[in-house]
C-alpha cells in the first residue's frame, strides 16, 4: 500500500484534495469545472495525486451526454487526528479525509497533572483506536490546548491553569510519537475551525465562538480564517478585566471576566451559597460529593433553584457586557456559544442576547444571531482535524498555506 506524501506538490493539486475533503467523491468533469482546468492539465494533477497515494478512483458517474466521468475520492485509508485537551478532560477522535469521525474517545484528567500524563493520556486515546481499527497509518494530528499557544512554534506560553507547561515542545513531542506532522493551537481556535467545518457556522466566515468553560476565550474567524494575532494571544477575553475590585484570577490579575463568570467561579460562587444555606439543593450536592462543579450548577437550573439561576444569568450578563464590545468592534455575522457552562442552554444564552442586543449598536445586532455550538463536545477534535489537513493538503511554504 502506498503511503501518503507528505504535501501536494503544488497549488492546483492542493485546490483538488481541497475540494474533495469538503465535497467528498466528485466527477473529474465536475472537478474541472469548479477549478477551470482543462482536462488534460487535471487529468495530469490527479494522476500525480494517484501516485503519491493522496486520491483514488471511485466508478463513474452518470452520463452527461458523452462518455461518463469517472469519480475521484480521497484515498479510503486517509487518516487526521483531532485532539482536544480541556482543563479536566482529553478528547481525541479519528476521521477520514473528509473529516468525518470515525472513533471519538474521552477521558478524564486535569491539565495541571503536566504534559507528560496529560499527552500520554492522549497517546493512550490514539493507541485504543488504532487497536479498534479506526487507523493505522495516521497523516497529521491537531492538537488544541487550554492556554495561550506559540502557534509559529508549537508550544504553550505562560499558559495560567496549566503548571508546568509554559515553552514545552509539544508539538515536537507528539509529532515524533505520532510519526506525522502535529500543529498545536488554542482549544478554542480549534472549536471555531469545526464549528465552520461541520457546525452552526458552516456559511459563515466571519464569527465569533465563545468558550464558557473552566476558562473562557473566544475565536476569531475573519474571512474564512482563524485570526491568531501576532503573538497567538488573540481572543484571550477571560483575561479582560471587568471590575478593579473584583476577585483575583488565575492570571494573577484581579476583576477578569474569568475571575466571575467561568465554570470554575461559578462553582466557587456556588460553594459558597451552599454553606451559608442560600440554596438547598446545592447545599444537598455538596454533602453528597464534597466539592461543586458547573455541571451542578446547571442541574440545580434544570431543577428551579432560584440561587443557580441568578448565578448562571449573573454569568451571562458579565460575559454579555464584553460580548456587547467585541460585536461592535468586530461586525460579525454569527455568535456561537460554546463550552461546558453552554451546557446550560437558554437560560445562559438569553442573558448573553439581551445584554448583547441592548449594549451593541443596532447596525451590528440587526441581524446577528447569537446561538449555541452544535458540535459540543465535538468541535475540538474536528477542528483539530480540520486544522492538520488545511496543513497537509496545502502546499509547503506557498499560497495555499492557511
Amino acid at each position: 500500500m502506498r503511503r501518503m506524501s507528505l504535501r501536494p506538490e503544488n497549488a492546483q493539486q492542493a485546490r483538488v484534495l481541497r475540494l474533495l475533503r469538503g465535497n467528498g467523491p466528485t466527477s473529474r468533469a465536475e472537478l474541472g469545472e469548479s477549478l477551470r482546468l482543462s482536462r488534460s492539465k487535471l487529468a495530469l494533477e490527479i494522476d500525480r495525486l494517484t501516485e503519491q497515494g493522496f486520491v483514488e478512483s471511485d466508478g463513474f458517474a452518470a452520463s452527461r451526454g458523452g462518455r461518463r466521468s469517472s469519480i475521484v475520492r480521497l484515498s479510503r485509508t486517509t487518516r487526521f487526528v483531532g485532539i482536544d485537551i480541556g482543563a479536566t478532560s482529553v478528547d481525541v477522535a479519528v476521521t477520514n479525509g473528509e473529516l468525518d469521525v470515525l472513533g471519538h474517545l474521552s477521558t478524564e484528567i486535569a491539565v495541571y497533572e503536566g504534559p507528560t500524563a496529560v499527552l500520554g493520556k492522549a497517546l493512550e486515546l490514539v493507541g485504543k483506536l488504532r487497536a479498534e481499527g479506526v487507523a493505522t497509518d495516521i497523516h497529521g494530528a491537531g492538537i488544541g490546548i487550554p492556554g495561550p499557544v506559540s502557534f509559529r512554534d508549537g508550544v504553550p506560553v505562560v499558559p495560567p491553569i496549566m503548571p508546568g507547561w509554559d515553552q514545552y515542545p509539544v508539538r515536537e513531542a507528539m509529532s515524533q510519537e505520532l510519526g506525522a506532522p502535529v500543529l498545536v493551537d488554542n482549544d478554542v481556535n480549534l472549536m471555531a475551525l469545526g464549528e465552520h467545518h461541520a457546525g452552526v457556522a458552516r456559511s459563515v466566515d466571519d464569527f465569533l465562538l465563545v468558550k464558557i468553560g473552566t476558562g473562557i476565550g473566544c475565536g476569531i474567524v475573519a474571512d474564512g480564517d482563524v485570526h491568531r494575532g501576532v503573538s497567538g494571544s488573540a481572543g484571550d477575553i477571560g483575561h479582560i478585566r471587568i471590575d478593579d475590585d473584583g476577585p483575583p484570577c488565575t492570571c494573577g490579575n484581579i476583576g477578569c471576566l474569568e475571575a466571575y463568570a467561568s465554570g470554575a467561579a461559578l462553582a466557587r460562587d456556588a460553594t459558597a451559597a451552599a454553606r451559608v444555606g442560600q440554596s438547598t439543593y446545592l447545599a444537598e450536592r455538596l454533602e453528597e460529593t464534597g466539592t461543586l462543579s458547573a455541571a451542578d450548577i446547571t442541574a440545580a437550573v434544570a431543577a428551579g433553584d432560584p440561587t443557580a439561576v441568578q448565578m448562571l444569568r449573573g454569568s451571562g450578563h458579565r460575559v454579555g457586557q464584553v460580548l456587547a464590545g467585541l460585536v461592535s468592534f468586530f461586525n460579525p455575522g454569527l455568535v456561537v456559544i460554546a463550552g461546558g457552562v453552554a451546557g446550560a442552554g437558554h437560560s445562559l444564552l438569553a442573558e448573553i442576547r439581551s445584554v448583547v442586543y441592548r449594549r451593541s449598536l443596532p447596525l451590528a445586532t440587526g441581524n446577528l444571531p447569537i446561538v449555541l455550538s452544535e458540535l459540543a463536545d465535538a468541535a475540538g477534535v474536528v477542528g483539530g482535524a480540520r486544522l492538520i489537513s488545511d496543513h497537509v493538503f496545502s502546499v509547503s511554504g506557498g499560497a495555499e498555506e492557511r
